[in-house]
């Protein structure tokens, strides 16, 4: 589980990202090239906000022997537990590739429950934790999903 967290950060999934779109135009796929260019969108955007919350909540990891959970704003990577930066990360990048293909998002699935629980058996987060960056990267994902298919439909925008 170590090396399942240690690996699940945002640089594996990022490069994962770029490996798929050399794929994807190697094959000449413009619709595969703009589902993993929002996929990693998705993780950008899932990453910044996670990070955001996690300075200003300042909660402790339950690793933290300390009489306060919730501290405020804190730079401190032992106060910044909510929410998991790794489990928003991973949720956003895949449920990107489960609205664009539910199949193949389907078969991911399991990636980023593993990530989820490895955090959490790591003692760097608690199910809160977790849970709410779930939210936080389907939510990330959808607004990825929203604005991909804005630069490639303007019209249909305007027409809105």
């Amino acid at each position: 589980m170590r090396n399942v967290s240690r690996f699940g950060d945002w640089p594996e999934h990022v490069a994962l990202g770029f490996v798929l779109i050399a794929l994807a135009y190697w094959r000449g796929s413009k619709k595969w090239l703009r589902v993993f260019a929002a996929m990693i969108l998705a993780l950008v955007i899932a990453g910044v906000s996670a990070r955001t919350v996690a300075i200003v909540s300042g909660r402790a990891r339950p690793s933290v022997k300390n009489e306060s959970v919730w501290n405020g704003p804190h730079l401190s990577s032992r106060y910044n537990a909510f929410p998991s930066g790794h489990t928003a990360a991973t949720v956003a990048f895949f449920a990107t590739l489960f609205f664009a293909s539910w199949r193949l998002g389907l078969a991911c699935f399991p990636i980023p429950l593993l990530i989820a629980a490895s955090r959490m058996y790591v003692t760097a987060h608690y199910l809160s934790d977790v849970v709410f960056a779930a939210i936080l990267g389907v939510l990330c994902a959808l607004l990825s999903a929203r604005l991909l298919s804005a630069i490639r439909n303007p019209q249909s925008e305007i027409a809105n």
